[in-house]
């Protein structure tokens, strides 16, 4: 599995930044994050992981639509409110993309508003 190494991969960089992993692959009907942690202050952050080991279609970044914020959004508010049982937590949505292959591409973090 390709993408799975792409989330191993930031599953490790995200530890390293000293955040907790709380979940991964969290799936709701309609929507999935991929990585769900905990930075140190207590913000809750949804992380998507794309993966391009080539710019051929476009980079890692530019795959992530409209379509996918939206998905993205709808699973995080779903973990808020059936896992935590609230959703006025402080948390973020960011994209972590790797250009190139899954184990030593070039990795960057796209905090997203």
């Amino acid at each position: 599995m390709k993408g799975a190494d792409a989330e191993d991969r930031a599953e490790a960089h995200l530890r390293a930044l000293g955040r907790e992993v709380l979940r991964r692959n969290y799936r709701v009907p309609g929507g999935e994050i991929d990585l769900i942690s905990r930075e140190p202050d207590g913000t809750l952050v949804f992380t998507e992981v794309r993966q391009r080991r080539s710019a051929r279609f476009g980079s890692a970044a530019e795959s992530v639509t409209p379509r996918k914020l939206a998905l993205m959004r709808r699973a995080a508010l779903g973990y808020l409110t059936r896992e935590l049982g609230r959703d006025d937590l402080p948390c973020r949505l960011e994209v972590l993309t790797i250009d190139g292959r899954a184990l030593d591409g070039r990795l960057s973090l796209l905090p997203l508003d």
